[in-house]
């Protein structure tokens, strides 16, 4: 074993490919081979609504993998986000959920249902969002990463200054101001806990002029096949879904939802 690991440090410094992992000592007395995720949470909204993290902070012997551990229940939605260091595998355990990503070369939003046994693909840096179509959602997000690092849309929207944005896109600042106060950075699922009832958010954005109400996922089911929704980045969007995605239909029936934009 002593002869492989030197054999493998001459093919390194070699520059030749090295299939063992060198800048890790296995024979400390400190080196890790397991851990129980299920004591490490990093966000709980409620008991059914949590996420648990690990990664090599955590089990030192990790290599270039981390995870998360999601639990969702129908309607909460992991916020819009972007990891800048790691793509992210998503992979559905148990319920149903749709991952939603935008496709920065084509400028489409497109969106993936995935069930027990299925998975999407977030390729690095791309904006996406998870959203859990029914109860007891269990999903993990796998990273090629030792940390996964992310940058969260309610962060982007507390730290970006109201004037800001603004002046940049013809807005009333105090209208900004107060639309985006209720918003608590690091939010990671939402809608928060202390957020009013749903029906009455859907019943004052319905109220308000040429804005459409948001469909939670599930309230309306249909049986109907999936598709991606081409997303205009020019201009807002609430069309249902018309188009048939791209990868193969799944056999189950998938509830439609609406997307909602603010408008001054």
């Amino acid at each position: 074993m002593h002869t492989l690991l030197q054999n493998d440090k001459k093919r390194s410094a070699e520059g030749k490919d090295c299939t063992v992992t060198l800048n890790k000592d296995y024979t400390s007395p400190n080196t890790q081979f397991s851990f129980d995720v299920n004591g490490n949470t990093l966000f709980k909204k409620d008991a059914c609504n949590y996420i648990n993290v690990l990664s090599v902070k955590d089990l030192n012997t990790l290599d270039n993998t981390s995870l998360l551990d999601i639990y969702l229940s129908k309607a909460n939605v992991v916020e819009p986000h972007y990891h800048q260091n790691a793509a992210e595998l998503v992979y559905c355990i148990s319920g149903a959920a749709v991952v939603s990503l935008i496709n920065p070369f084509t400028n489409e939003l497109l969106h993936f249902p995935i069930a027990p046994g299925q998975v999407a693909n977030v390729p690095q840096g791309w904006w996406h969002y998870e959203v859990a179509t029914v109860d007891c959602t269990h999903l993990l997000a796998i990273f090629n990463a030792p940390t996964p690092e992310v940058i969260l849309g309610s962060d982007i929207l507390k730290l970006t200054p109201a004037n800001v944005l603004a002046h940049t896109y013809c807005l009333n600042e105090a209208k900004v101001k107060d639309t985006l106060a209720p918003v608590k950075p690091r939010t990671f699922i939402g809608p928060p806990a202390d957020c009013c009832e749903p029906a009455n958010v859907m019943a004052e954005n319905a109220a308000a002029p040429n804005m459409p109400a948001y469909q939670y996922p599930g309230t309306q089911p249909v049986a109907q096949g999936y598709g991606y929704q081409h997303y205009p980045m020019q201009g807002y969007y609430a069309q249902p879904y018309a188009q048939q995605y791209r990868e193969q239909p799944y056999s189950q029936s998938y509830p439609t939802y609406q997307n909602q934009a603010v408008q001054e």
